[in-house]
C-alpha cells in the first residue's frame, strides 16, 4: 500500500478518535479553542508517521491510535503557544487567524495547556491491547520528548540564539529538540509498542533524527521560497528577524543541499531495516519523504 491510499484508510479513525478524547466536560469556550486548532487544517504528519511505522511491521495501526492523539495534542497545543505575542506573535497559521486571534490571549493559552494535559491523560487511560508496563514508558518517552530535555528546551535554545550566530552542529542540536523531538517520539513509540529489537531500533531512530532535521531544513527554505498565500502565513519572519535557519547559515543552495543529504541519510536508515527485519515493508517511510521535497504543500 502507498502513502496516499494508507492515509486514505487511517484519516477517518484518527479524525474521529482526535475529537472523541476531547469530550464534552469543559467550558463551551475552551473546548472551541481546543478544537479551532485541532481542527486547522495540520498535515497530521506526527500521528501519521507514529500509524504508519506500526503498518509497516505489519501490525494493526489501530494499536497506535492512543499515543498517536497524543502526539498531535502536544504538536497542536505547541503551535497555540508558539503564535502568542509573547513568543512569535503570529497573526495567522493555515491561512486562518492564530488561536489568540479568533478567541483571546487567555483562552489560546488555557487551550494549549488542556490539550497538554490531555496528551498525558489519553495516554494513561485503561487499554486492554497495551500492557501497563509499556504504557508507563510511552508517558515517559513523550514527557521526555515534550519537556525541558526535548521540545520545550529547544523552543528556549531558539529564543536565547536570536542574539547570536550559530554553528550548523548547533542548529541541527537546537532543532532536533525544538522540531524533531515529536517526529522522534512518534517513530520510537511504534518502535516500543511492537518490541522491536536494539538493531531496528536502532536503524528507526537514525531515519527518525534526519527525518526531523529535513524537515527543518524545508521549513527553513519555504519561509525564504514560498509567498504568503503558498505558506497561509507571513513569510521571510525568521529571515528578517535575523534569526539563524539553515537558509541564513549556509545559503540556498546549500541549505537544498543539505536537505537532499538528510533525506539521503532517511533512505540509508531504511535500506539497512529492509536488511534486517525480513517483515519489514520500506514502502510508507519511503513515501514520508515526499514530505521534505520543496513542492510538497505548496499552493
Amino acid at each position: 500500500m502507498d502513502l496516499k491510499s494508507f492515509r486514505q484508510s487511517i484519516d477517518k479513525d484518527l479524525e474521529a478518535a482526535l475529537i472523541a478524547h476531547l469530550g464534552q466536560d469543559s467550558q463551551d469556550s475552551l473546548l472551541a479553542s481546543m478544537r479551532y486548532s485541532l481542527e486547522n487544517g495540520g498535515k497530521r504528519l506526527r500521528p501519521s508517521l507514529l500509524l504508519a511505522t506500526l503498518a509497516s511491521f505489519g501490525y494493526d495501526y489501530h494499536l497506535g491510535l492512543a499515543p498517536a492523539c497524543a502526539v498531535e495534542y502536544i504538536h497542536t497545543y505547541s503551535l497555540i503557544h508558539d503564535d502568542l505575542p509573547a513568543m512569535d506573535d503570529d497573526d495567522y497559521r493555515r491561512g486562518q487567524l492564530t488561536n489568540h486571534k479568533k478567541f483571546d490571549e487567555a483562552t489560546a493559552i488555557l487551550a494549549g495547556d488542556a490539550l497538554l494535559t490531555l496528551a498525558f491523560e489519553v495516554l494513561s487511560q485503561n487499554q486492554d491491547d497495551i500492557d501497563p508496563q509499556l504504557k508507563l514508558e510511552l508517558v515517559q518517552l513523550l514527557a521526555q520528548a515534550a519537556g525541558k530535555s526535548g521540545m520545550v528546551d529547544g523552543q528556549v535554545m531558539d529564543m536565547a540564539s536570536e542574539e547570536k550566530h550559530l554553528t550548523i552542529e548547533e542548529l541541527k542540536n537546537l532543532h532536533g529538540k525544538k522540531t524533531g523531538a515529536l517526529i522522534h517520539f512518534a517513530i520510537m513509540s511504534a518502535a516500543l509498542i511492537m518490541g522491536l529489537d536494539q538493531e531496528a531500533q536502532d536503524a528507526l531512530e537514525r531515519y527518525a533524527q534526519h527525518f526531523g532535521i529535513a524537515y527543518q531544513i524545508q521549513n527553513d527554505l519555504q519561509e525564504v521560497m514560498w509567498t504568503d498565500e503558498e505558506r497561509g502565513k507571513k513569510s521571510h519572519g525568521d529571515q528578517d528577524s535575523d534569526k539563524n535557519t539553515y537558509p541564513s547559515l549556509l545559503g540556498k543552495e546549500g541549505a537544498l543541499a543539505a536537505l537532499a543529504s538528510e533525506r539521503q541519510a532517511c533512505q540509508v536508515a531504511l535500506d539497512n531495516l529492509s536488511s534486517q527485519e525480513r517483515n519489514f515493508d520500506p514502502q510508507l517511510l519511503t513515501d514520508f519523504l515526499n514530505y521534505l521535497s520543496m513542492d510538497y504543500g505548496k499552493g
